[in-house]
């Protein structure tokens, strides 16, 4: 009987795992290369000047990856009665400090339609916004920042708590539903850092690190899929060496 019939069980077992390593391998490259351009796309867009937003009758078809990180310049009118807090573990970007709220509050574009804009990070004890009064703007306002695409959850993110105006992933759409906004963007603005009165909500939130480790993702699965095909061929030789052995120990 041959060596390949031998092991044939664990030669099928073996290739079946060292295809799906490497193809996991082939994966994270791809991710790599896509990750890549992403930031590429960022880099060169939130450097940008500051545009008008999209016109409402384009909403329905942005894609995210065309516009997030866009800088764009916003007028309208505060809604502040409709302002939600988006709990963070720690403050990001320029806000600094530990753990507290993102402040969300819809916009009223002069030309029409809401958009609703992450004005910045407030400390636990700044969430009511009776505590921060002069940071409640009345009337027309100018707001520049940067289109962002509704955040994902995982399966580490918290339900949101509409009932208690507590969200944990800045979602536009949910924002709109519950409150009865039917001519929201899909998109949201992430204030920068110009100074708000009162000193909060201190603009600027927006997390300008992306981790890339696609590469050592994709190395980890490749090198393991080397270390499968290297024990195996080190299991077949040892047990190939100890039969030879033992036969011809019998045959003497």
């Amino acid at each position: 009987m041959g060596l390949l019939h031998r092991h044939m069980t664990l030669l099928l077992c073996v290739l079946l795992g060292v295809g799906l390593l490497s193809g996991l391998g082939l994966w994270q490259l791809q991710r790599l290369a896509w990750k890549e351009n992403l930031l590429a796309q960022i880099a060169a867009r939130r450097h940008a000047p500051p545009a008008p937003p999209p016109p409402r009758s384009e909403w329905a078809a942005l894609k995210p990856d065309a516009y997030d990180y866009r800088p764009v310049v916003l007028r309208g009118v505060f809604d502040h009665a409709k302002e939600s807090s988006l709990f963070r573990a720690s403050a990001t970007g320029a806000a600094g400090g530990g753990a507290g709220y993102e402040i969300v509050t819809p916009l009223r574009l002069d030309e029409g339609g809401v958009v609703f804009v992450n004005r910045g990070f407030v400390p636990a004890e700044k969430q009511d916004p009776s505590s921060r009064p002069q940071g409640q703007v009345a009337g027309e306002v100018t707001v520049k920042g940067l289109m962002r695409r509704p955040e994902s959850r995982n399966l580490f993110t918290p339900p949101d708590e509409p009932d208690h105006n507590l969200w944990f992933t800045r979602d536009p759409a949910a924002l709109a539903a519950r409150w009865s906004l039917a001519d929201s963007a899909p998109f949201s603005v992430d204030a920068d850092s110009t100074p708000n009165p009162g000193g909060w909500p201190k603009g600027g939130a927006t997390v300008m690190t992306i981790p890339n480790n696609h590469l050592s993702y994709a190395l980890t699965w490749f090198a393991l899929a080397a270390t499968l095909a290297a024990v195996a061929g080190a299991f077949v030789w040892r047990r190939e060496n100890t039969a030879a052995h033992d036969s011809g120990g019998a045959r003497r």
